[in-house]
């Protein structure tokens, strides 16, 4: 299996929320740690979040599941 996008280790803070809100996420950690501001990381954090406890929300749009 060859994977199409980069591997990110995920931070213990990144962790620690997720754990915290009972949901786990791999796919946006580059998306939040490849920015500097720590207000950016934040607001992405909380975005991932929030959609995470939404559940069918991806990046701010509908999301229907996977073709698997």
């Amino acid at each position: 299996m060859t994977l199409k996008c980069d591997l990110h280790t995920m931070p213990d803070a990144i962790a620690a929320a997720l754990d915290a809100a009972g949901l786990r996420r791999n796919d946006d950690i580059g998306w939040i740690t490849g920015v500097k501001p720590p207000a950016t990381r934040h607001k992405r954090l909380a975005q991932m979040l929030d959609e995470l406890a939404r559940g069918a929300v991806y990046m701010t749009m509908p999301w229907h599941g996977g073709g698997r």
